[in-house]
């Protein structure tokens, strides 16, 4: 097991190109951090190069004579961490596609907090929704915040970043019906009798969905407010509607 005790070392230069949009997008990997999100790598098959600082204590399930190992000094480790108390293990990861046969699709149009992507991505996978497209526009879903927020969803959906323009007429033709949400000429998401394929757009978290997208969608939906709040937050939205859609 190869072991670094200088934060100037090229391999640790390496790994941290791959904290930058630009480095993720040049290799085809990503960094992931935490032992939950590792072993996620890991069950899904993909792994480049397990990553412990010295302190840690691998998994006893983690067959480590069968995957590359890179031991770091604790010291070393923490340049790596984006979380304000790191567990100390990190993992090299190929962003492979996850191949689905597309039924549900949540469709996000410039979508801005990394959080709100990562909740959306893990929640359309407990949703049973199988793909989500990323409209121009939205956050890198490889990001670390919200890597974080998919708490391994990512490995289980497909998640593409493609040209909505170009996409949703692709949908329609496959026989996919396009909801987009709306507050003005929409129907309440409880008259609404979604059908097998669906393909679901969420807009940006102060603008919605964009006039050129929403011009595309089948039908216009919104959820009524109860109280006095104006909107919900474009993650709880998304998921009040996914499994309205899941649960029909």
């Amino acid at each position: 097991m190869t072991k670094i005790t200088s934060t100037k070392s090229e391999t640790i230069k390496r790994l941290k190109r791959l904290m930058t949009k630009k480095g993720r997008q040049e290799s085809g990997q990503f960094l992931v951090e935490g032992e939950h999100l590792v072993d996620e790598a890991i069950r899904a098959g993909r792994l480049v190069q397990l990553i412990v600082g010295e302190s840690y204590t691998p998994k006893r399930s983690w067959r480590l004579d069968q995957m590359p190992v890179l031991e770091l000094s604790d010291h070393v480790a923490d340049i790596l961490s984006e979380t304000e108390k790191t567990q100390g293990v990190f993992a090299v990861v190929n962003m492979s596609p996850v191949e689905r046969k597309m039924k549900h699709v949540l469709v996000l149009d410039r979508i801005q907090d990394p959080g709100n992507l990562g909740t959306m991505i893990r929640t359309a996978d407990a949703a049973g929704f199988d793909t989500v497209l990323l409209g121009k526009g939205t956050v890198d879903p490889y990001n670390a915040k919200a890597v974080r927020a998919t708490q391994g969803s990512l490995f289980h959906v497909n998640v593409r970043t493609v040209d909505l323009l170009e996409t949703l007429p692709e949908l329609k033709s496959d026989g996919f019906h396009v909801y987009g949400t709306a507050l003005e000429k929409a129907k309440s998401y409880d008259q609404i009798d979604f059908g097998d394929r669906v393909a679901l757009v969420i807009g940006n978290e102060a603008q919605g969905v964009h006039a050129d997208v929403l011009a595309l969608c089948d039908t216009r939906v919104h959820i009524p407010m109860l109280g006095d709040a104006e909107s919900l937050n474009a993650a709880v939205a998304a998921g009040i509607l996914m499994y309205r859609i899941a649960l029909r």
